[in-house]
């Protein structure tokens, strides 16, 4: 199953009247750090679980939204963000290969830093607006009851794009 993304371009309160409760609705369309705003939840108790990281073929959406060719490659990295031990956020970014040459080549070697702090630090970061969407349980690494609404958005770092997408696994 295919998740479609939908760019947001209404008030808060049309999509939580319509399809989510307002507490989530807040999260996903907040475009400050999400890094911060999990860490301000978890009073501090916050920590990055490393799934995957390597060079692959990014999903053909994900081309798309970084106006890539097909089968050009990115370093993919997947993550668990935990609040007071609890997995909240999947995310899985996208890094083009061409991205992390020069001043961005830091971006390899991220472990288990949040990519969130790093991006929100640099004043030149330019951010699209965010798109919302409902992911199947397939698309999560761990069990879940049922879809999950997520957002993306592409970042640009010194004018190299990178596309951040966050699941929400936290009942709100």
């Amino acid at each position: 199953m295919q998740t479609i993304w939908h760019s947001f371009h209404r008030s808060p309160a049309f999509y939580s009247k319509r399809l989510m409760n307002r507490r989530l609705c807040n999260w996903l369309l907040d475009r400050g750090s999400l890094t911060r705003r999990l860490i301000e939840a978890g009073e501090g108790d916050f920590r990055v679980e490393i799934l995957r990281q390597g060079v692959g073929t990014p999903r053909c959406d994900e081309s798309r939204a970084l106006g890539l060719c097909s089968r050009q490659r990115a370093l993919i990295r997947e993550v668990l963000l935990y609040v007071k031990g609890e997995p909240w956020v999947y995310a899985r970014s996208v890094i083009p290969c061409q991205s992390l040459q020069g001043p961005l080549a830091y971006l390899k070697k991220l472990d288990n830093r949040p990519l969130g702090a790093l991006l929100f630090r640099d004043p030149g970061m330019r951010r699209s607006p965010i798109e919302i969407g409902r992911l199947p349980a397939s698309r999560v690494p761990l069990a879940v009851s049922g879809p999950r609404w997520g957002r993306r958005s592409v970042f640009w770092l010194k004018g190299k794009p990178l596309l951040v997408s966050e699941t929400f696994l936290y009942d709100f």
